[in-house]
C-alpha cells in the first residue's frame, strides 16, 4: 500500500514540476501562435544604430535595466541591447548599442539618462 502512496506522490510531483517549468505563454498558445511569436519581428527599414557610453552604469542587474527600460521607452527606440562585457554578471564595459528609427535625437536621449541619475553619457566615436 505504501509503494502505491509514492508512486502517486513522485507521479503528482513530476506533474507539478512540468506545469512550473512550462512559461504561461507556451502552456495557453496555440502552436500556430507559438510560431507566430518565434518569427523575428521586422526591423524598419529606416533605422540606424549607434553606442552610447554610459560611465555611471556598473551593475547588470540594476543598472543596465534601467537603462534599457528608459531608452526602449522612447518611441524613436527599437532595441537597446548591452555590448559584450569580458566577465558574466559584470559590467566592465558600460556601453549600450541603440537601435533608433528617423527623428531620433541623441542629445535627448542622453538628458533622459542624466535625469535618471547616469550623467555623463556621450557617443562612442
Amino acid at each position: 500500500m505504501r509503494a502505491i502512496a509514492y508512486v502517486t506522490a513522485i507521479v503528482v510531483a513530476a506533474a507539478i514540476m512540468f506545469f512550473i517549468i512550462q512559461s504561461p505563454e507556451e502552456a495557453t498558445s496555440t502552436p500556430e501562435q507559438q510560431a507566430a511569436s518565434s518569427v523575428a519581428p521586422e526591423v524598419d527599414v529606416n533605422t540606424a544604430s549607434l553606442t552610447l557610453n554610459v560611465p555611471d552604469m556598473h551593475c547588470p542587474f540594476a543598472c543596465y535595466p534601467n537603462v534599457k527600460k528608459t531608452l526602449e521607452g522612447r518611441d524613436d527606440v527599437v532595441s537597446v541591447e548591452l555590448v559584450p562585457q569580458k566577465e558574466e554578471g559584470v559590467i566592465d564595459t558600460p556601453q549600450v548599442v541603440v537601435q533608433y528609427k528617423d527623428g531620433f535625437v541623441v542629445d535627448n536621449a542622453i538628458a533622459q539618462l542624466g535625469e535618471l541619475g547616469f550623467a555623463g553619457s556621450t557617443v562612442v566615436e
